[in-house]
């Protein structure tokens, strides 16, 4: 679990990055469907979801 924590934390950030610089990549436009304000929201909460995830198994091996 904490790699999986892992891997969705980096994609929240390089999803929150490519955004940010205004490139839109055709698997992440799905989060815009709703909006752009929830697609920043969606990025968000995956990044925190993902961080979250691999903070309570950090311990794990």
């Amino acid at each position: 679990m904490k790699y999986l924590g892992l891997l969705i934390f980096l994609m929240g950030v390089v999803s929150l990055l490519v955004a940010s610089f205004g490139a839109n990549h055709f698997l992440l436009l799905w989060v815009d469907n709703w909006g752009r304000p929830l697609g920043w929201i969606l990025r968000a909460s995956i990044t925190i979801a993902g961080y979250v995830l691999y903070y309570l198994h950090r311990h794990d091996d």
